[in-house]
């Protein structure tokens, strides 16, 4: 990692900041089945490749992290990484997944093109080190319970932040709350990480269900412009057929048929105000 010099890093066949094209990082937040997993990645790949936008599929094999014991969590790790090989294979396109333990690196190795950290194992130094081990490409959910000055710290961990991404998630807002710091993407740029944004975690209720998180969706457009306006690297979005139904972060989950729109506005605002990337 070098303060103030923009490192670019490779997924696969798509690079990511030092200038690149923002990328657009989705998929449904767990893996439900094989087929729809499947056919939702078939369709955000061919929107992104009609706006010429670069892409990485991404679903979770385990949500871990979920509110009730009762929550889906997804097939677990085996089923879950032969569905996303399934996805490569047969889309074409790079993939990513949650993964929560040092002993998962040497599976999903063999089938992420990007490893990513959640949000609130951020700061697992074990578990940062053994993605760095993977030598694959890592994406770090910025905790919610961190200043953006801390990814300093988080980068040190990983190759001293060599082919590392920081996602910015929001920031723990009072309870059951979160807000986007727009100081927080040049702040993390500036230390020559590249920056996504997670649009829709960021606009998550925690817990803000009792029994599940809440979410409001109907902002994810104005924040998004606003992150592309501020010049990251890349969006991250949670994408569903049917939002209100899905079985895990359906209250912050963008509906699919609605995306090509939002994609155009915020490739229109990134163009105009920083060229074709």
């Amino acid at each position: 990692m070098t303060d103030g010099v923009m490192a670019k890093v490779k997924v696969g066949n798509v690079e990511i900041g030092g200038g690149a094209p923002p990328v657009f990082i989705a998929g449904p937040c767990v893996i439900e089945d094989r087929d729809s997993t499947v056919r939702i990645a078939e369709d955000l790949a061919r929107i992104c490749s009609k706006l010429d936008i670069p892409f990485i599929f991404k679903a979770s094999f385990d949500k871990a992290n979920r509110t009730s014991l009762e929550a889906f969590r997804g097939p677990g790790l085996e089923e879950g990484l032969e569905v996303l090989a399934a996805v490569s294979k047969e889309i074409g396109v790079p993939v990513t997944s949650d993964v929560h333990s040092a002993e998962q690196m040497a599976g999903v190795a063999q089938v992420l093109d990007l490893v990513q950290i959640p949000a609130f194992l951020c700061r697992q130094t074990d578990l940062l080190i053994a993605a760095a081990g993977t030598g694959k490409p890592v994406n770090i959910k910025k905790g919610q319970f961190l200043a953006p000055w801390d990814v300093k710290g988080i980068a040190g961990k990983v190759n001293r932040g060599n082919n590392l991404l920081i996602t910015e998630r929001g920031t723990t807002f009072g309870y059951n709350n979160l807000v986007v710091d727009f100081r927080a993407f040049p702040m993390i740029r500036e230390l020559g990480l590249p920056v996504i944004y997670d649009a829709t975690h960021s606009l998550q209720l925690p817990g803000g269900l009792g029994s599940s998180s809440g979410g409001l969706r109907q902002y994810v457009p104005h924040l998004c412009r606003a992150a592309v306006a501020c010049g990251v690297d890349g969006i991250f979005m949670e994408v569903h057929p049917d939002p209100d139904r899905a079985p895990c972060d359906g209250p912050n989950m963008w509906p699919l048929d609605q995306l090509e729109g939002l994609l155009r506005q915020v490739m229109t605002i990134h163009r105009n105000l920083f060229g074709e990337g």
